[in-house]
């Protein structure tokens, strides 16, 4: 770990003194040079995301696909959804936005008595390997990702926009950052903040970050692939996830007591990479099927979740002020 550590960071030196600082000094902006250390680390992580994606997820879509992929200009617009985030855009923007305002109140809150907490030190000289440390951080923030989930499913308006990411018929490997920009925000920011709280280093923070997106690209994958009895209990699979996206199951509870065809919001697999919670917690479904994905009123009312990416998000807006029936 501490070898690769070393060649990302040679490298992302490298890519930063050659191009991206020598930019930042013509352009006026070299009062931001930290902002741009950083977003060289993004890019450069997305770029082995991306070669992971097309080189390996892939072929294994080509090998043995759920269905035939008819729409190709939807999966365009997904595969503009993961350049603009994998590549750092959207983080680029967090940089001069949000993440200022974080670090501020961060230090404020800090200043007045807020402690905060190290989960590196929970177990003296056991985390001080690099590997364990990384699998705390990993399943403390696929906990918090899991209730995060939940709750964009729960609250009615939180749903029209999450909506947006459940809409596409036709799921990819490009499909995992197919989402609303401001669902995107609220969890960025989320993240962000449960980071500064529990003392993630800046460089655990972009690998757990990498390696969860990665994992959700395989989990939106067109692939009729399931981790078999016991796997599904130990990771999240792209037939688990699957669930979660289908219609009628991976958006809609029925609540005990009441009729059977009466529904309310929620769902079932809500995890990211642990299907630990939803066993936990009751919302865990291990049906052995790839049934079709989607919204309800989407295919029984015909509600527009748009076709580009300006149109799905002006409709993401939509819907935010006006919640379609359904």
């Amino acid at each position: 770990m501490d070898m690769l550590a070393d060649w990302f960071a040679v490298a992302q030196g490298w890519l930063f003194e050659s191009w991206v600082q020598p930019v930042m000094f013509a352009s006026g902006v070299a009062g931001f040079l930290d902002q741009g250390y950083a977003g060289t680390g993004w890019f450069l992580v997305g770029m082995l995301q991306l070669a992971v994606i097309l080189l390996v997820i892939g072929p294994l879509e080509q090998w043995k696909p759920v269905e035939t992929v008819t729409d190709r200009a939807t999966v365009r617009t997904d595969v503009l959804y993961t350049v603009i985030h994998r590549l750092g855009f959207f983080r680029l923007v967090m940089f001069f936005t949000l993440d200022p305002w974080v670090d501020s109140a961060m230090g404020i809150l800090r200043s007045h008595g807020l402690p905060t907490l190290q989960l590196d030190d929970v177990w003296p000289g056991l985390t001080d390997l690099p590997w364990v440390s990384m699998l705390v951080y990993l399943v403390v923030f696929d906990f918090l990702n899991y209730w995060f989930h939940r709750a964009q499913h729960h609250f009615g308006w939180w749903w029209q926009l999450h909506a947006l990411h459940h809409a596409q018929r036709q799921m990819t490997m490009w499909s995992d950052n197919r989402n609303h920009l401001l669902d995107d925000l609220l969890r960025d920011l989320f993240l962000a903040v449960a980071a500064l709280a529990i003392g993630v280093a800046p460089g655990q923070f972009v690998a757990i970050i990498a390696i969860a997106q990665l994992s959700e690209s395989l989990q939106h994958a067109n692939l009729r692939v399931w981790f078999g009895r016991w796997g599904e209990r130990l990771l999240v699979s792209p037939r688990f996830h699957r669930l979660h996206h289908s219609i009628g199951i991976g958006h809609e509870s029925h609540p005990s007591g009441v009729d059977a065809d009466q529904t309310v919001l929620g769902g079932h697999n809500f995890g990211v990479l642990f299907p630990w919670w939803d066993i936990w917690f009751g919302t865990a479904d291990f049906t052995v099927q790839f049934a079709p994905t989607g919204v309800r009123n989407q295919v029984e009312q015909g509600v527009d979740y748009g076709k580009g990416f300006w149109s799905q998000q002006w409709q993401g807006l939509k819907r935010l002020w006006s919640p379609p029936c359904g």
